[in-house]
């Protein structure tokens, strides 16, 4: 590939391999998919209709939110948008596959690079046990055998099963992933999008008990009694759009693999937050807040029963077990992308580097991610279902860590470039740090507040084990493991630890090509 400019030199990895970094270079197929299976790929994996049933409730149930909960939902999507467009940019300087793992390497050195990289794999693994479960749960459900819904070992079998099923469509090529990906987004966005509209007609025309005309207020976050309860709905809120980067872990698998993927995490972000708004509307408009609250733990699955009635409850059912399925295989595709990527770069064992030549993707990473995710759900479940259900609010310290990196990369690897014009110190500067500010600040609010006695009563699970609350065990403790892997990984890997930072040529913002190739060693006084 052919530098942009003549004044800067290309600050190679020091451990990558030659063309590792274009599109293709790690054996991955490239020009596979289009932008429209990146955005389909980015919005099916935050699984909407799950993430909709399993946590609204609990946004609604916070004190002082109530039917403020679509304004929870647009304060959420804030710092969201602003992280997707760091991602947009970091993507266009280096379409890599391990995306956080790889910009923060460049911008902030392999040390924090590394701990990005582990925050991914850690945090999808966990989450995957919550959606094995949850497959599992509602494959029993949609052929109405309660009994079997309700016994842990027969969710855990048909978990595991859907867990080996859509690692196995992972590891035999991107296209199938992608179709896959379409077909059950399609059936789960029409699914919401009809529960919506029945809901609100049956309102205006039915006014069932307890139902409520919907008003624009909702959406104001003034109407919200007061910033605590704002924070910690916001809180739940994050988590729910978590995902939309997928689309561009396959970066280098798409056409366009330097623009397309950016934009698409942009667009989704802003899907996202149609669909989530859309829906939160209809549900407590139909529904009000007492029956949300009472069914915390699977709001759309209560209210399908009487929105549709039966059978037609089924299609619900259906829209949460497609999005848990769909989010299941998009969870393995960014984890088996970034420990390839990490192994590309040399950050830890080739092996992870593998990628077959027949279906031209990463085997062993895909492989491992499975059997990982299988051990972890097996694992927590034998210990408890509490814990699970703590191990995914402890998954936001993770998201906040890694996405706020991300954006913080952004701004630091772009410093000599974003003063260039108005535009490039908004969308590449003000916004990415903007979006970095607000999830260090819920970092530190969420562990300040799953350790508080009272909140974690309230919201946590499981009993404190030797004074710390589980979430922080899980997510901070994951954190601090990653530490301490990431100080065996210095051992052997040395060559990946003495990496220089870089910095974007001052005219990368403004020019593709230099964007995509120029990279300058701050030392080297350019």
């Amino acid at each position: 590939m052919e530098s942009g400019s003549s004044a800067a030199t290309p600050a190679a990895p020091a451990t990558e391999g030659p063309g590792d970094s274009d599109p293709g270079g790690k054996g991955l197929k490239a020009n596979a998919i289009g932008y429209a299976s990146n955005i389909v790929i980015g919005v099916a994996s935050t699984a909407p209709g799950y993430s909709l049933a399993a946590t609204l409730g609990f946004i609604v149930a916070v004190p002082g939110v109530g039917l403020q909960a679509p304004a929870v939902l647009l304060v959420s999507f804030v710092p969201m948008l602003c992280i997707a467009f760091g991602y947009r940019y970091m993507n266009r300087a280096d379409p890599d596959c391990g995306t956080t793992f790889a910009w923060v390497t460049r911008a902030m050195g392999p040390h924090l690079g590394w701990l990005s990289g582990w925050a991914i794999i850690a945090a999808d693994i966990i989450v995957m046990a919550s959606l094995a479960q949850i497959a599992g749960i509602y494959t029993f459900l949609l052929f109405g055998w309660q009994t079997a819904a309700s016994t842990m070992w027969a969710v855990t079998i048909i978990g595991v099963i859907w867990i080996a099923v859509m690692t196995w469509i992972c590891v035999i090529g991107i296209e199938l992933n992608a179709k896959t990906q379409t077909y059950l987004l399609a059936a789960e966005v029409a699914t919401l999008a009809v529960f919506a509209v029945v809901a609100i007609v049956k309102v205006y025309v039915d006014s069932p008990a307890g139902s409520i005309n919907p008003d624009l207020g909702w959406l104001n976050p003034f109407g919200i009694s007061s910033f605590n309860a704002l924070i910690d709905g916001v809180l739940l809120g994050i988590f729910i759009y978590w995902g939309w980067d997928s689309g561009v872990a396959v970066n280098e698998e798409s056409e366009d693999s330097a623009n397309g993927p950016g934009k698409a995490a942009v667009i989704s972000t802003l899907l996202l937050v149609l669909i989530y708004v859309v829906v939160s509307f209809a549900a407590q408009s139909y529904g009000g807040t007492k029956e949300l609250i009472a069914n915390q733990d699977d709001v759309l699955s209560a209210l399908g029963t009487q929105v549709f009635g039966s059978p037609l409850d089924k299609i619900l059912i259906i829209a949460v077990l497609s999005s848990a399925a769909a989010s299941t295989q998009t969870t393995i595709l960014p984890t088996a992308r970034t420990s390839l990527s990490m192994a590309r770069w040399g950050a830890i064992p080739k092996t992870f580097g593998t990628v077959s030549p027949r279906f031209q993707t990463p085997t062993v990473s895909t492989i491992v991610m499975g059997v990982t995710s299988i051990v972890w759900f097996i694992g927590v479940n034998l210990v408890s279902q509490n814990v699970l259900g703590d191990s995914v609010t402890a998954i936001g310290f993770m998201i906040a860590f890694y996405y706020g990196l991300t954006g913080l990369a952004c701004v630091i690897y772009y410093r000599r470039a974003i003063l260039s014009s108005a535009k490039n110190f908004l969308l590449a500067g003000l916004l990415p740090l903007a979006g970095f500010l607000m999830l260090a600040f819920v970092f530190v609010r969420a562990y300040i507040d799953y350790g508080t006695k009272g909140y974690a009563e309230d919201f946590n699970y499981t009993p404190p084990l030797l004074g710390i609350e589980v979430p922080i065990i899980i997510g901070i403790g994951g954190l601090l493991l990653g530490g301490i892997l990431m100080v065996w990984a210095i051992g052997g890997h040395r060559a990946f630890f003495r990496r220089k930072l870089e910095v974007a040529d001052p005219r990368a913002l403004d020019d593709e090509e230099i964007a995509a190739v120029d990279t300058i060693a701050p030392e080297a006084g350019v």
